[in-house]
């Protein structure tokens, strides 16, 4: 699974050059000084990005290191249009963001199925000699060049959208609780860093209403400064309307350990403060009662929290039913 999870690309690409436009004076039998007859040439092909909600990962980009637009058709004789050039179609999944791998400047983003964002348009084509005519310049006898295309390495980044993240550190129990709320499968064992790649999963819930959930990779101290998985898996949380922090009822200092994760999102991109929060205290199977209360007592009161146990279904209704209502508000 690793492997087929790619949202980081660089591609080169050029759109299309335009078509020249024709310099041609017509000569016939019976119309020797026809005057001027040339044709614009066609417009260069556009480089396209298309969102596809069928596409989760750029996987199918990996490979992909050229992008050429096809050029257009030049003009001819007779006012004969030259063809535009084919344009080429870059499908990704939604969440995907270019930007421009020279400056780090954001070109555009793709969140709708089927919208479409032309990122390099194609040069214009030449205008013939027939347009530069009028009545008191019967016969030009130039025409105007295609106009050159656009070309340019780019970035392509996915950020996953999702309804909630869950954000929490190495071991945490993520990935099981996306396990037993939705049908993904993601790996799970007793070690950290079993998760490498994001996960996402469908958790239905009453009268067929459902909700997307996204199991991030673990977060370390100082993976806003590319510590550990880093930054490169922090993009995808910007895109979740709800962070659900998981911190494992095992942990020694719980408060600590959700500052940190707070710490950590702040330092990446201070927006993510603004987003809905709830925390969940994780593997409450393994504490007695009394640990819960004392547990509860110590958790903060300007954020909603539950005590959950994914393996044994401890809470897990109750925490789809305060994700809904922060999602239905």
């Amino acid at each position: 699974m690793t492997s087929n999870f790619v949202d980081y690309v660089k591609i080169y690409c050029r759109s299309g050059k335009g078509g020249a436009g024709c310099m041609h004076l017509l000569h016939e039998a019976k119309n020797f000084k026809g005057g001027p007859d040339g044709g614009d040439g066609g417009r260069g092909g556009h480089v396209i990005l298309k969102g596809n909600a069928q596409l989760w990962t750029l996987l199918h980009l990996k490979y992909t290191k050229h992008v050429f637009a096809e050029d257009g058709e030049n003009g001819g004789q007779k006012l004969m249009h030259g063809r535009d050039g084919k344009d080429r179609i870059i499908e990704v999944p939604l969440g995907t963001v270019c930007k421009d791998a020279e400056t780090g400047e954001v070109i555009c983003e793709v969140t709708d199925d089927k919208q479409e964002i032309i990122l390099f348009k194609g040069g214009r084509g030449g205008k013939g000699n027939d347009f530069f005519k009028s009545s008191t310049f019967r016969t030009p006898r130039f025409a105007q060049p295609g106009e050159e295309g656009i070309e340019s390495w780019v970035i392509m980044e996915l950020k996953i959208l999702a309804d909630v993240g869950l954000v929490g550190f190495p071991n945490a129990g993520k990935s099981t609780l996306l396990s037993v709320v939705s049908a993904a499968k993601p790996q799970i064992a007793d070690y950290p860093f079993t998760t490498l790649v994001p996960n996402l999963g469908i958790v239905k819930y009453r009268d067929e209403k459902s909700f997307v959930m996204a199991d991030i990779p673990g977060i370390i101290e100082g993976a806003a400064d590319g510590k550990g998985l880093g930054l490169r898996f922090l993009r995808h949380i910007e895109r979740n309307s709800i962070l659900l922090f998981m911190v494992s009822a095992e942990s020694e200092d719980i408060m600590k350990e959700y500052n940190i994760l707070l710490g950590e999102l702040e330092k990446y991109n201070p927006f993510l403060m603004q987003k809905d929060k709830i925390l969940a205290v994780t593997k409450c199977d393994i504490i007695d009662k009394e640990t819960q209360s004392k547990i509860k007592k110590q958790l903060p009161k300007d954020v909603d929290t539950i005590m959950i146990s994914s393996v044994a279904g401890f809470g897990i209704e109750e925490l789809k039913d305060m994700i809904y209502k922060k999602l239905d508000m």
